[in-house]
């Protein structure tokens, strides 16, 4: 049975892949579904699907990042671009094995580039190299803004005196975790570590991290990747993050366990 992961940053967009392809493509399974760059490369790790429908514009890491991450794993899986900016899409995909597909997807488009990629899977041949499309895609694409990521963060908590705010920088926090309609932020204050409350969602937070540096690894966690001095795994296969001169451990889902893959 195929496999195949979907990365968009609109849950509704993901969705409605989902059912279309469970339509004219009932064998094909979805293993994993991604919002962010970052959950589509863990996910990859974890799952080793045979396809990958990446959105080309996502916050954080991009669908094309993405590609070009996996350039040099050679179990990486054939990637179907999905854009809403033909203009730089058209020609790059035209001369390529990969394919790509125009939002908002129409079940002709999307029958034809699934024949396409039934011809490729069932004749078992390594997936195409992306370097030549990754640079002609990246000539079309209109330059983007350099992304600004978060350096401070205003974060309170109570003390004897009453609710205290001070300013962290992100580069000491150790971890986010996610608490209600609050997200809790552990940081390095000299030699301890302190916990402090800000009142932005985890999800919200995500979007402002430099993913080079922060990377969620549970629904509910996410953590500075340099503060991670290794893993854990107790007896009934769950893994657990170690923090470094930290005495928590983190729960790490499934999905995101190929991050720790060489740990």
């Amino acid at each position: 049975m195929p496999t195949a992961l979907i990365a968009d940053d609109e849950p509704h967009l993901i969705e409605y892949l989902r059912a279309r392809l469970a339509t004219l493509w009932p064998q094909l399974r979805i293993v994993a579904t991604a919002i962010n760059g970052g959950e589509a490369l863990a996910a990859i790790a974890a799952h080793r699907p045979d396809l990958a429908f990446l959105d080309i514009r996502m916050p954080g890491i991009s669908g094309l990042q993405v590609a070009q991450r996996l350039q040099a794993d050679p179990q990486r899986p054939r990637i179907v671009f999905v854009t809403a900016y033909d203009q730089y899409a058209i020609d790059a995909f035209d001369a390529e094995a990969v394919d790509y597909l125009l939002k908002p997807v129409t079940d002709e488009r999307l029958s034809r580039a699934l024949d396409k990629l039934r011809r490729a899977l069932d004749s078992r041949e390594p997936a195409p190299p992306l370097a030549q499309l990754l640079a002609s895609l990246s000539a079309r694409l209109s330059p983007a803004p350099a992304a600004v990521w978060l350096r401070w963060i205003r974060a309170s908590k109570r003390a004897a005196e009453g609710e205290i705010t001070e300013q962290i920088a992100v580069a000491d926090v150790l971890y986010f975790q996610a608490d209600d309609k609050y997200t809790c932020v552990y940081a390095r204050q000299g030699v301890e570590v302190r916990e402090w409350l800000i009142r932005v969602p985890l999800s919200e937070l995500a979007a402002q991290l430099n993913p080079d540096d922060f990377q969620q690894i549970h629904r509910s966690v996410i953590v500075n990747m340099n503060a991670v001095a290794g893993t854990r795994r107790d007896l009934t296969g769950k893994l657990f993050a170690r923090i470094r001169d930290h005495d928590r451990e983190l729960p790490v889902a499934r999905t995101y366990a190929g991050l720790f893959r060489q740990m």
